[in-house]
Parts: structure tokens; sequence; C-alpha cells
């Protein structure tokens, strides 16, 4: 049988891939999961029809939410998950030795289980006992917490359904309030080349909060447009003061895509987004 999996993009493009079998199908409280065993990607994780992760390219994003942020933090030691139930970003976060708990709080318990079934190269950091799982809305539970994370990593699918909270003024308020002085909070941000109204929101709300505010890019092929984004949010520092080159060249050693000149890269943007974000600078 030839059987392919499509992500809807826009009315005129779409993204495919051939898919061996189905490995998954379920309906939680908040949105439908499948996982496909495919011939190019590996596994692959799909919630609400759009691609979540893939074995073949999982990296790039986990290690860009995650490295940036820590690296560029003097020494952080508590560490907020929202969302990433998959568990790839807390994997990362728990290989600095600075950490001593990460919080993964995710509303849907179907993803954690499913990782944790299919994707253990992933979930493989969830039973660490530096992590503690919160299956619950992450925007009520921000709300009661203060000054009490060094970095808050929002790891979220598109601003609709349960995520759409997590885009909004009010949220980002929550969040700057429960990072202690000094703290960085990193959002996932959409793709520039496919939602470039909802990068600029976010990059405007952020600033009105955050004395530091900065746009990253990198690629993800099974991203819509195969280009996107984290916003970089911080109380204080921007991402090179604290950084260290032999920081970023220890954590190096254990990842696939970041290494120091990443980290410089990232945040040379193109012209397109310059003149887009910045256009008095442009």
């Amino acid at each position: 049988m030839d059987l392919w999996f499509s992500e809807q993009l826009t009315d005129h493009s779409r993204f495919s891939i051939r898919v061996k079998e189905q490995l998954f199908h379920g309906k939680s409280d908040f949105q439908t999961i499948d996982i496909y065993d495919t011939h190019d990607f590996g596994k692959v994780m799909t919630i609400d029809g759009k691609f979540m992760v893939t074995e073949r390219d999982e990296f790039i994003y986990h290690d860009m939410i995650s490295h940036v942020p820590l690296l560029a933090h003097k020494a952080p030691k508590d560490v907020m998950v929202i969302g990433g139930g998959d568990g790839g970003t807390v994997r990362e976060v728990l290989k600095h030795d600075s950490v001593r708990s990460v919080e993964l709080c995710e509303i849907d318990g179907m993803v954690i289980e499913t990782a944790r079934k299919f994707f253990p190269t992933l979930s493989c950091g969830l039973d660490d006992p530096r992590t503690k799982i919160l299956v619950q809305d992450g925007i009520e539970y921000i709300a009661t917490r203060k000054d009490a994370y060094d970095v808050i990593l929002v790891d979220s699918t598109d601003p609709a359904g349960p995520a759409e909270g997590l885009f909004n003024k009010a949220f980002y308020q929550c969040a700057f309030e429960a990072l202690k002085d000094g703290g960085i909070m990193v959002v996932q941000s959409e793709g520039p080349l496919w939602r470039m109204d909802t990068v600029q929101e976010i990059v405007e709300t952020l600033k009105s909060l955050f004395p530091v505010c900065e746009l990253y890019t990198f690629p993800v092929p099974t991203y819509p447009f195969g280009y996107w984004s984290f916003t970089f949010a911080s109380k204080e520092y921007g991402p090179f003061e604290h950084f260290s080159e032999s920081r970023a060249a220890t954590i190096a050693k254990t990842t696939r895509y970041y290494n120091p000149g990443i980290h410089h890269a990232a945040f040379a943007l193109p012209n397109f987004l310059k003149q887009k974000l910045n256009p008095a600078e442009s």
C-alpha cells in the first residue's frame, strides 16, 4: 500500500512524506495525536495533522531552544519547560551541570505517554531525578509562580487550540514575574517565511515587557517552509554577555547541531527579517 502523510501548509502548498505504517492514533481531551514510521524521517509525531517531531531532524529544534538561553545565562539552576511533552527539550537542558531542577508542564498527558513509548531517545530525561512532570495547564501554573526560575522555555505548538494562550501579553507578563533577576525566557515564535505577521507580533509584545528581546533563527526541514524562529527575552542580559566559549564547547561535545559558532550565527538575521522587525535601523 502506498501511504503518505501530508501537512496542509497553505491553500496552495503541502508537505508530504511516504509512510511505512501508522503506529498510533489517539484523541485526547485537547488534540489528535498520530505516530507514523516513515521512510526518510524515522518515527514522526503529528498533532492535529501537523508535524511536531521527527527522529531525523528533532535535534536541531531541541538544541536551539535549550542551549542558546542556558549558555546565555551565567549559571542556570532552575528551569521551566512549558509544553515539550515529547521530552526533547528536557533531555538537552539536563546536559548542563549547573541545572538542579527542570519542571516540565505539559497540558496533554497523552503526548508524554506516546513519547515514552515511541520516542525513547527524546523522552529519556523524563525519568531523571532532577525532572518534575506536571500534567496541567502551563498558563495557569505559571501565574502561581514568582521569582522561581532562571530560564523558562516555551516549547509550544502553533497559536491555536490549547497553545493559543501561550502567545499573548498576559501570559508573557506572568512568565516575566516567574523569572528570577537576570532570568531568560525563550519562546517558539513560528516561521518567518510562513507567518511573518505572527513573528512580528510575538517580538513586539515581548519587547514591551522585557528589556532585552532578540529573534534568532534555524532550519527545520519538516516545519512549514523549512525556516523557524525562537525569540530570546531577558530581564537583564543579552545572548552574549555571559556566553562562554569553553562552556559552549563542552556542551557541543554532546550535541548534533549546536556549537559556539551556531550560537553567534543564529542571531545574524537576514535582511528581510531586519527590515520587518527593525525598519528604522534597516
